[in-house]
C-alpha cells in the first residue's frame, strides 16, 4: 500500500508535469507568433510613415472625390484604422514587457 505522503508526491509531480507541458506548448506557439510579428515590422513602419503623409492626404482626397474604384478596400485611408493598429502594437509591447518583468 502506498503511503499518503507518496500519494501526495505523485499527485504533485503529475500536476507540475501538466503545468510544464502547458507552459512549454504556449511558449512554442508564442515564439512562432513572435517570428511572424517580426516579419511584419517593415509593414508597420511603412504604415506609420504613410499615415498623415502627403501621399496619404492625396489618397484621401482622391477617395473623397470619387476617383477610386468603389469596390476598392480603403481601410488605410481611415485615420483611426492605422492609428488604432499602431496603438494596439504599443499596448501589446507593453503587455509583453510587463509579463516578462513580472516573471522574474
Amino acid at each position: 500500500m502506498i503511503s499518503k505522503k507518496l500519494d501526495e508526491q505523485i499527485e504533485r509531480i503529475g500536476q507540475m508535469e501538466r503545468r510544464l507541458e502547458r507552459v512549454h506548448d504556449v511558449l512554442e506557439r508564442l515564439d512562432a507568433v513572435l517570428d511572424e510579428y517580426e516579419s511584419v515590422q517593415d509593414d508597420l513602419q511603412a504604415l506609420d510613415q504613410y499615415l498623415g503623409s502627403p501621399e496619404w492626404r492625396a489618397d484621401c482626397r482622391a477617395a473623397e472625390a470619387g476617383r477610386l474604384p468603389s469596390d476598392m478596400p480603403r481601410g488605410v485611408l481611415s485615420e483611426d484604422g492605422i492609428w488604432n493598429l499602431l496603438e494596439r502594437r504599443r499596448e501589446i509591447g507593453d503587455r509583453l514587457r510587463d509579463s516578462a518583468t513580472s516573471a522574474c
